[in-house]
């Protein structure tokens, strides 16, 4: 199994880390703490050196009730740091956090390699054809609503069956529109409540029937710290633990804040294994 990058072949056959870099003003946990040139590329550096394969890049929280952005200001956001990082980091593989298809174009056409698409092209009907046109992986995640309403939506009859049928028409229209590279994420904490999310948990390996990489993202989600009664600050412990589970099954990419303690549950797994 693997990915096509900028020409480059990843294999996912042993699962890869995808670290976090949020500059927003607002993300829940890292919100603001990117503030300039050299704290960006040390995070960047310390990333890559920990053992993350990919660096996702948001200029638009999607936390539950999210300020919001307009296409302009995310853009002027995202566009210097991704032409930064870069400049000094020329291999790293960079995946946008956005789903603005004028955004996947304006930032693959500096050097990003994967468009990360909370709303699986749903908030823009020109996010497929333009992926197609890119070609480039895609990750397609799983959420109803928006970032400012996607709580209201938190109401199913059988979560982990409307996911898959969820999945299933999205990678169709995908596929119609050349996008060969598919990533599915279950969308954890968006749209689901805590108990949904620690059901979708239990029934995550359902997803395999799809056939793609699993991308998983919990990392220090209110899933974790209020199930702890603690903070998103505490919360690696917990991080770490969900990581595990969703290695075992299936997940192929973990998107995280903290890449060193992931990259050492990949290495315990893959020893398993």
């Amino acid at each position: 199994m693997t990915l096509n990058c900028k020409g480059q072949l990843i294999s996912i056959s042993s699962p890869k880390i995808m670290g976090i870099l949020n500059i927003t003003p607002d993300s829940f946990y890292d919100g603001g703490r990117y503030k300039n040139d050299s704290i960006i590329l040390s995070q960047v550096e310390k990333m890559l050196n920990d053992g993350a394969t990919f660096i996702d890049v948001g200029a638009y929280s999607s936390r539950p009730g999210a300020d919001f952005v307009s296409e302009t200001e995310e853009l002027s956001r995202i566009s210097p740091v991704v032409a930064l990082i870069l400049k000094h980091f020329p291999n790293t593989l960079l995946s946008i956090d956005t789903f603005r298809s004028k955004i996947a174009q304006a930032t693959i056409a500096i050097g990003a390699a994967i468009i990360n698409d909370i709303s699986g092209g749903h908030l823009d009907s020109c996010m497929f054809e333009t992926i197609g046109k890119l070609k480039v992986p895609y990750i397609m995640m799983h959420m109803r609503g928006t970032p400012q309403t996607m709580q209201n939506y938190a109401n199913y009859d059988n979560l982990t069956q409307e996911i898959i049928y969820y999945f299933s028409e999205r990678i169709s229209a995908a596929k119609a529109h050349q996008i060969h590279d598919i990533i599915i994420d279950p969308g954890f904490g968006f749209a689901k409540n805590l108990e949904q999310n620690f059901e979708l948990l239990r029934q995550l390996e359902l997803l395999n029937i799809l056939d793609l990489p699993m991308l998983v993202g919990v990392s220090r989600k209110s899933m974790i710290y209020n199930t702890l009664n603690s903070t998103a600050k505490e919360a690696l412990n917990g991080t770490t633990s969900i990581n595990t589970i969703a290695l075992l099954k299936g997940a192929k990419i973990l998107r995280v804040h903290d890449v060193k303690e992931a990259q050492e549950c990949v290495t315990l797994f893959n020893q398993l294994h």
